[in-house]
């Protein structure tokens, strides 16, 4: 694995993030962080820590497995939260944006919890090889790869790794 990104850049560029979300939304009080299961949680939670120690504002951040709305790999079991997004501005975090059917599935479940004024999304890494329509509105780097790769996060940092051998 080669590495992209150590800790510190990755911390450097969530706080860069979570300044873009409070220039772009102005008003926070209706805001709603969702991580996407399970790497996107931990961004989206620090985030959440960002903006409390930025513009001291507690912002609900929740969990969301996406895995019942996939058209790849469904299970039966939706996940149900304790929340209304109706009116409210929702932003999901994720690690990595791929072909876009990860978010097509949260946008779904998110519409299961109400309506909301808008949906926005943050991810760490977009790596191209769209195959939905869907673009992130904050971005941390945008990194080309080859299918034959696959971006991994974890508490190192950003590594590209080749799924097979050079």
């Amino acid at each position: 694995m080669r590495l992209l990104w150590d800790d510190l850049t990755v911390e450097r560029t969530l706080k860069r993030i979570t300044h873009e979300i409070i220039e772009r939304l102005g008003n926070l009080d209706d805001l709603v962080l969702f991580g996407v299961e399970k790497k996107g949680v931990r961004l989206a939670e620090l985030i959440g820590e960002n903006l409390r120690r930025f513009e001291r504002i507690e912002v609900p951040v929740y969990p969301l497995d996406v895995s019942a709305y996939r058209d790849d790999h469904k299970t039966d079991e939706k996940p149900h939260l304790d929340v209304d997004v109706t009116d409210r501005h929702v932003v999901v975090v994720d690690d990595v944006l791929y072909t876009g059917r990860t978010v097509r599935a949260a946008m779904d479940a998110i519409v299961d919890f109400g309506r909301p004024s808008t949906i926005q999304l943050a991810v760490l890494i977009d790596r191209g090889h769209r195959e939905l329509p869907i673009r992130a509105d904050y971005v941390g780097k945008n990194v080309p790869t080859r299918f034959n790769e696959s971006i991994v996060v974890n508490e190192k940092g950003v590594f590209i790794a080749t799924n097979e051998e050079d």
